[in-house]
């Protein structure tokens, strides 16, 4: 069906959803590369089965280089190997336009090479550390690039089940799928840890995973050359190591989270087709790699029908750390995205219990250390107006993240102990013990200082 004659807007469901998906995050896009995107978008939404052979020319065009350093100049981020930083690119000979032609003319060409990538360590709440892989800032402009024109092919294919690193989608929908899913009666729920997902990801498998939509060999090429670019660490001494991966995407490359959707959704796919999701009525709510099944109950054979779907993908599931856990039994919690979900007795003594999602400990852990750390000794010569504003920065933005659910205790205890760390801070600065200004109270004072109250 064409457009109705005396309106512009699409009449058809696949051209809403075309233009549904477009009005996300990546709006600001020029109008032509908004265009391909929707046509690519649509494609994919009416032919299922075809595979893409023409992609390259348009990953290396000038438009989209353009957008792709708009997209990471945006994203800031440390500098790779090359120690380049985007700072510096922007402000040299040329500037971004000069970067632009030049790997417009190395991919046109194709003489492009990505160059090596950074291994840099992230600590995790448990007391491990994540593993990251940080590309020069010209790789990850070719990698932005090649996302913009692969990401709605894909994202037409994605299940809902899925909200990791998706446009428009968030934690807050994740969480909200499954609070549905808890008040609909699935109170069982099996918890996974998948360990080392990035870094383990076949790339036998991934390649295969990808080669389902796309058939352009150059565009292959490419996305092979980006996951087996060599990676430079430290051994066990600090000397410079250079390792070249054998599987795995790195966490850090524009890239690699897509790539990470793309072959999960093969799982996604067969839980919901003819898997648990077909024949036990499950729910599968999956953030990247952070994944959990809900049904009224978790038997053996859910357990074995995802448990064996996922090693025989070459993942390893993680025993320690994988569980099943029912709601409904006493003291019984799941913890999602940074979320403890458990029930709760009524607040008004009511004879029933409520669901209550809110910070998990390990959350209100890391914010009292993050607090801790802003105020310390180190701090003690930084100007009060800054180290205010330094903490509200940082009180907002987890505010904003955990305003989910329920979360007044919670925030009732991060103001508490802000409020401490804040006077404690004022009485390592001074001589004498601190006191505010007569007939003000701590509290009137620390809001007169302009301390944010959650």
């Amino acid at each position: 069906m064409g457009k109705h004659p005396t309106t512009d807007q699409p009449e058809t469901p696949i051209e809403l959803a075309a233009q549904e998906w477009l009005s996300h995050k990546r709006r600001h896009l020029p109008e032509k590369l908004s265009t391909l995107r929707q046509k690519l978008y649509q494609k994919a939404k009416q032919e299922p089965k075809f595979r893409f052979y023409a992609l390259y020319d348009r990953i290396y065009r000038r438009d989209v280089l353009q957008a792709a350093w708009t997209q990471v100049a945006a994203n800031r981020g440390a500098p790779g190997p090359d120690g380049v930083t985007i700072d510096q690119i922007a402000h040299s000979e040329g500037g971004a336009e000069r970067l632009v032609e030049q790997l417009h003319e190395e991919l046109s060409t194709k003489r492009y090479k990505p160059g090596a990538v950074r291994r840099v360590y992230i600590p995790k709440p448990d007391g491990r550390q994540r593993p990251l892989g940080i590309p020069n800032v010209r790789d990850r402009v070719a990698q932005m690039a090649a996302l913009l024109v692969l990401e709605p092919i894909f994202e037409a294919d994605f299940e809902n089940c899925s909200f990791g690193f998706r446009p428009e989608r968030s934690a807050h929908d994740a969480l909200a799928e499954i609070r549905r899913a808890v008040r609909d009666g699935r109170t069982e729920v099996w918890d996974a840890d998948l360990k080392g997902y990035f870094d383990t990801i076949p790339h036998d498998k991934l390649m295969a995973a990808v080669r389902e939509r796309i058939t352009d060999s150059s565009t292959l090429k490419l996305i092979r050359m980006w996951l087996t670019a060599v990676v430079i660490d430290e051994d066990e001494h600090g000397r410079p190591r250079r390792q070249r991966p054998h599987a795995g995407t790195p966490q850090g490359g524009v890239i690699s989270p897509l790539l990470a959707n793309i072959f999960l959704h093969s799982f996604d796919r067969a839980f919901l087709s003819r898997g648990p999701g077909d024949w036990a009525n499950a729910k599968l709510v999956r953030y990247a790699d952070d994944l959990v099944v809900l049904a009224r109950h978790v038997g053996d054979r859910i357990v074995y029908w995802v448990e064996s779907f996922l090693e025989r993908m070459g993942l390893t599931i993680n025993r320690d750390k994988t569980r099943v856990v029912r709601l409904e039994e006493e003291k019984a919690s799941l913890n999602f995205l940074g979320f403890t979900f458990r029930f709760d007795r009524d607040l008004f003594g009511r004879p029933k219990r409520y669901l209550n999602p809110g910070p998990s400990k390990k959350a209100l852990s890391k914010a009292r250390e993050q607090l801790r750390s802003m105020t310390g000794p180190s701090f003690c010569f930084l100007p009060i107006p800054r180290l205010i504003e330094r903490m509200n920065r940082y009180l907002r933005g987890w505010a904003n993240y955990f305003s989910f659910g329920y979360p007044r205790v919670a925030f009732r205890a991060v103001n508490s102990f802000a409020r401490e760390r804040v006077t404690r801070h004022l009485q390592r600065r001074s001589q004498r013990p601190f006191r505010p200004p007569k007939g003000v109270s701590f509290y009137n004072h620390m809001t007169k200082l302009g301390l944010v109250y959650l």
